[in-house]
């Protein structure tokens, strides 16, 4: 009898631990990620993901809705920190290049301009992939997520399919 408490508490113990430290475990309630992302799937993103690294161009992050942090927000991270980001006719630039961002995951380009907006250092600027339906950096009185805000990297989709997250 006692080594089946011993074995349900260690149990309760790992699962506290991987998902307090490890893993985020989350349901997605809107369709702002869309087509990448859809309403009610499933995931995994890796806590562990920035430990020994920053966060990239193209990656998609749970972080903490800068403007309410008791939220969790999901988007693409677009500019990195110091770097300048502006939407002209639907395309994304960065620095003032003469050449948009290549952005084949987005649903749609967007139908507002933006910018131009300058990432403040351990600031990252981030969108949503359905770009006309998407409560992102575009809007928030805080443009940017901190670094300390960022609570993962999305990794792995378990429901309604399995498959990693591009």
């Amino acid at each position: 009898m006692f080594s089946w408490i011993l074995c349900i508490v260690i149990t309760l113990g790992l699962t506290g631990i991987i998902t307090n430290f490890v893993i985020i475990n989350a349901n997605i309630p809107s369709g702002s990620m869309e087509n990448t992302i859809m309403t009610g799937d499933k995931l995994i993103a890796l806590r562990t993901a920035y430990w020994f690294s920053d966060p990239q161009r193209g990656d998609i992050i749970i972080f903490e809705y800068p403007d309410n942090e008791e939220e969790w927000f999901i988007k693409r991270v677009i500019a990195l920190p110091g770097e300048t980001v502006e939407v002209r006719d639907g395309k994304v630039y960065i620095n003032n290049s003469d050449t948009p961002l290549n952005e084949p995951y987005i649903k749609e380009e967007p139908v507002e301009d933006f910018g131009p907006y300058t990432v403040p250092e351990d600031g990252y600027f981030v969108m949503g992939d359905n770009r006309n339906n998407s409560n992102d950096a575009r809007d928030w009185n805080t443009h940017y997520v901190s670094g300390d805000e960022i609570l993962g990297k999305a990794w792995f989709r378990y429901y309604p399919s399995f498959g990693w997250i591009k």
